[in-house]
């Protein structure tokens, strides 16, 4: 998979969000696309666990981590699950842990730190539903397409160009 979302947004401009840059990048694979799954969770990693076990089918798991900076929602284990199971990446809005063994993972991974405590399991949360942040909606079957220049979503599949325009 090849592209750019600074493309995508040259083509397609203001049919796309654009989510603020607060994300950072850990998995192994920078650039990663494709409909979205999502949970809202609070210190609690439960629901995320869930979610990756199952097939994911190229899909990308929106996590709404309330921006908790406290404890981490992913870490290697998690990551290699939704590896394993087809996952495309995951996007955190909260912190991971385990980043240098993630970073050899091919699966994308952006979230906003990193922290080595780990989150409780009372599985406590909410799957598939809207979530807002990053001054954009991010909802189940729309789409999402994440490079090392930001987050672009789109309320459709977007066709994939080769990046490196200006």
């Amino acid at each position: 998979m090849n592209f750019s979302t600074a493309d995508l947004y040259d083509i397609y401009e203001e049919s796309l969000q654009i989510a603020r840059p607060i994300f950072n990048d850990y998995g192994g694979k920078k650039a990663f696309c494709g409909p979205m799954a999502t949970v809202k969770v609070f210190e609690d990693n439960s629901l995320v666990k869930e979610a990756l076990a199952e097939s994911g089918q190229g899909k990308v798991l929106i996590v709404d981590g309330g921006a908790s900076l406290r404890c981490a929602l992913a870490g290697d284990r998690l990551a290699r699950m939704g590896q394993e199971n087809g996952w495309a990446g995951l996007i955190v809005y909260g912190c991971i842990r385990d980043s240098r063994i993630i970073a050899g993972m091919d699966i994308g991974l952006k979230a906003l730190n990193t922290n080595p405590r780990k989150s409780v399991k009372q599985g406590r949360g909410e799957r598939d539903i809207p979530l807002y942040f990053a001054d954009v909606c991010f909802a189940p079957g729309r789409y999402v397409y994440a490079d090392s220049d930001g987050i672009a979503l789109s309320s459709a599949r977007l066709e994939l160009t080769l990046g490196g325009r200006d």
